[in-house]
């Protein structure tokens, strides 16, 4: 008997942190560049009672007998499907359609890469995240520039003063993944660090080799489904008083079987 409440009390501990995957999403809707969570779950071990082929005489058990333990989460799982594009008509706003993430050098130094193309320019007109993170590689716009663009392959151009043609300022690289699930999220800007499971940056411009072309004057939402995750809300809650019932249930049958012993 008290095996159901074990496995019960691991449903609702299953449950609740499908909850706070949910309400992480939900939070997120209006977040630029934001990917969605989705909690996996596994059973856990089995108790054999009696296991299947077992000698019975001159023949053999066809079915075994086994009770399962419950649930545990196997993992949290980052959606990289791709968002809606909302254009802003800011020109250092750029957003990706297609794979790949841009390039950020982190205040230690190291590279974090991000979906989040709301660039800003510092002090010295050098294009960075909200943060204050540069775009890697670092690109300046000059500041008699009148105005700037950023096309598809990445390429930004500025309009001078004294010009008639664009000076073109830089080129914006975009990184790919074999695995971007297996990316780490450390937040600010979306910003992801590389794992082992995610396999080294395959750095390249954009449009080719497998990435995406970049839109200037665009911003990528949330590609998380308000629905959805309503939907998915529900039937979390539900299953969470299912095993809270089962733990009741389990619970007053032991009382039962308490009451029913000749020793009181």
């Amino acid at each position: 008997m008290m095996r159901a409440l074990y496995t019960a009390a691991s449903g609702m501990i299953a449950q609740q942190y499908n909850m706070d995957t949910i309400s992480n999403n939900l939070a997120n809707v209006n977040t630029t560049g934001f990917k969605g969570n989705q909690a996996r779950f596994q059973d856990l071990v089995y108790q054999q009672i009696q296991a299947p082929g077992t000698p019975v005489g001159a023949s053999l058990v066809p079915v075994g007998q086994q009770v399962g333990l419950g649930v545990k989460v196997a993992s949290s799982e980052k959606i990289f499907t791709q968002g809606s594009l909302i254009q802003t008509s800011n020109p250092l706003d750029v957003a990706i359609e297609g794979d790949g993430f841009f390039q950020i050098t982190m205040p230690d130094g190291t590279t974090g890469y991000t979906r989040d193309g709301g660039f800003k320019e510092d002090a010295n007109g050098s294009l960075v995240t909200a943060n204050g993170y540069f775009l890697q590689p670092q690109i300046t716009i000059p500041q008699n520039a009148i105005a700037v663009s950023i096309g598809q392959d990445g390429t930004v151009s500025a309009q001078v003063p004294g010009s008639s043609q664009p000076q073109t300022l830089g080129q914006i690289q975009l990184a790919r993944f074999v695995n971007p699930a297996g990316l780490s999220p450390i937040g600010g800007n979306n910003i992801y660090t590389q794992t082992a499971a995610s396999g080294p940056p395959i750095v390249t411009t954009p449009g080719l080799n497998g990435a995406g072309n970049l839109q200037g004057g665009f911003l990528e939402n949330s590609n998380v489904q308000v629905v959805n995750e309503i939907v998915n809300m529900i039937v979390a809650q539900r299953a969470y008083e299912a095993n809270s019932k089962s733990i009741g249930a389990a619970d007053q049958m032991i009382a039962t079987a308490v009451n029913l012993s000749p020793f009181q």
